[in-house]
Order: C-alpha cells, then sequence, then structure tokens
C-alpha cells in the first residue's frame, strides 16, 4: 500500500485499487495491469479525482437513490432534505459519498475507512464504515452503518459502480420486477422484467435505461468483447438492483443496493417488502459486494 496526494493505492496481482479517502471514499481508478498496459475495470479520471460523480464507484449510505423532493415522514418526524444535485430536485444517495472518510488502517491489498455523521437535515447520528479487500480475482466491500442515535434510524445501503462499456457489451442478470420512472427519475409502476426491462444475457450500453429492479438474484455479469477479463458483480445482502444506462451510451452503471428507489416515501408499514430497515439504538447493518475480475 503506498499512499499518494492523500490517496490509497492497493494492488494484488494484475489488479490495482486507488481509493479518494476524501472523495467520499469513492474509487478512483481500478485498474488491471498486463504487460501492454491498464486496462479499466471501473470507470475513473486520468489525472486527478474531484467529485466522486467522476470516480469508479462510491457508497451510498444511509439510503440509496432519491428520496422525493427530500421530503418522509417517520414515526412522527417531518424530514427535510435539500437537493445534493442542482439539477435534480430530489437528494441522491445519502451523505456518505459526499463526505470525507478517516483512514482506520491500510495495507498492500486492504484499508478500511470511517465516516461519523453528526444530526443535521439527516436527523440520525451514525457510523459508517468501509473495508476494502482486494485479492487476483477481484474486490471485496463490506460497507456497514451503525445507528449511534438514542431512537430508531432508517437506514439502507448500497454500491454505486461505474463500468466503460461498447456496442458490444452484454449484461446477464435475474430480476423479477423493474419500476416505471416519470420525467424526474421517481418510480411510478412495478412491472414484471420482461421485454425492454429484461436483463438476462442482453446488450446494455445506450439503452436509456435509469429504473430499479426487484428479485434480484445476487450476481450479474458484464462482458465486452476484446476485453481481458469478464466482470461479475454479486452481493449476498441486496436484493435490490439499479441499472443506469444513458442513451448516449460509453458507461453503465450496476448498482447491488439494499432497497427500493424512493422507499423512504412509502409508508413504514411497506419498507419490509421495499428493503428499508429500522435500526434500533446501537444496532448495525451491513451489505457487502464483490467485483470479481476474471480472466478470458
Amino acid at each position: 500500500m503506498t499512499t499518494v496526494s492523500k490517496l490509497l493505492k492497493l494492488s494484488a496481482g494484475a489488479l490495482e485499487l486507488v481509493v479518494a479517502p476524501a472523495v467520499g471514499a469513492s474509487i478512483a481508478r481500478l485498474d488491471y495491469v498486463t504487460e501492454n498496459g491498464r486496462v479499466p475495470v471501473l470507470r475513473g479520471p486520468e489525472g486527478e479525482l474531484s467529485s466522486p460523480l467522476e470516480a469508479g464507484n462510491f457508497p451510498l449510505i444511509p439510503y440509496s437513490n432519491r428520496i422525493r423532493e427530500g421530503r418522509f415522514s417517520f414515526r412522527g418526524r417531518e424530514v427535510t432534505i435539500a437537493r445534493n444535485m442542482e439539477s435534480d430536485a430530489s437528494p441522491l444517495h445519502g451523505d456518505g459519498w459526499l463526505a470525507p472518510w478517516e483512514v482506520v488502517s491500510a495495507a498492500e491489498s486492504t484499508a478500511e475507512l470511517v465516516y461519523r455523521h453528526e444530526p443535521g437535515e439527516w436527523p440520525w447520528r451514525y457510523e459508517a464504515r468501509q473495508l476494502f479487500e482486494l485479492d487476483e480475482r477481484g474486490l471485496s466491500l463490506r460497507l456497514s452503518c451503525r445507528n449511534l442515535s438514542e431512537e430508531p434510524m432508517p437506514c439502507g445501503l448500497g454500491q454505486h459502480p461505474y463500468f466503460h462499456c461498447t456496442a458490444e457489451t452484454r449484461l446477464d442478470t435475474e430480476v423479477t420486477d423493474a419500476w416505471t420512472i416519470d420525467e424526474k427519475v421517481l418510480p411510478v409502476d412495478k412491472v414484471p422484467a420482461t421485454g425492454r426491462y429484461d436483463l438476462a444475457d442482453r446488450l446494455i450500453c445506450g439503452q436509456d435505461l435509469d429504473n430499479g429492479f426487484g428479485g434480484w438474484s445476487g450476481i450479474a455479469r458484464l462482458e465486452t468483447p476484446g476485453l481481458p477479463f469478464r466482470i461479475e458483480i454479486t452481493s449476498p445482502d441486496a436484493r435490490f438492483f439499479q441499472v443506469y444506462s444513458p442513451a448516449s451510451g460509453g458507461i453503465v452503471v450496476a448498482e447491488p443496493v439494499s432497497h427500493a428507489n424512493a422507499a423512504l416515501n412509502e409508508s413504514e408499514e411497506r419498507w419490509g417488502e421495499l428493503g428499508l430497515r429500522v435500526l434500533e439504538p446501537g444496532e448495525e447493518m451491513s451489505l457487502s459486494a464483490r467485483i470479481g475480475v476474471h480472466p478470458v
């Protein structure tokens, strides 16, 4: 492990990982290094990382995706959260991705980071930890959240990895349901994951998708002809899957998440089926995920 310009650089076999603790615990780069040069596994900038929106991945905590217009109710409390992207009236992805994290430990192929949130717009105190473990066949991530408040707190987790794609990139995974979206990228109707929403062995680049999926199998494969590896995204803890494939192509985002988009806007009675947790004081939840890199 080396630290350069406040970055953590980890390595294992042909894989090299660069983590930016000060930029939301984002992954600046994950590369597969060959004798002919570097091949990106995750999207990342060539120069310095200045925003998590330029990163290869960032953590989603204490919720994933959107809160409708930044308002929800929980046990008599009305919570209002300001937008965190100028172009979107609904705040996205929680606090962790926009905050600096501290390095707890770092070694050749592992690192642990921590972020402690004090009550503010999100009115609960919590501690987030993220463990990075790199090996010769991929990257394992463990994201956890512990409620440090004296009252219950809603919570959800996820990861937000970006991958390069071409017209030949295929995604292969199993989901049972999809949510249609409105012009504000908020869920409208739950429909069967067929036709436009079928994710089984399909061309995925440039598909104009920004949708959530339920009934995820916990494993997704990405393969692009010409690359020296295929990618396998797995999580034993994520029942939901979010896909962003802009019509312009170039990238695809495949997110393992613990809950559905805008789940906080539904009644608490539905949170269980939508994947949201309520953490009691001192209680912790975690989401493990892996980005496998398999030579071909």
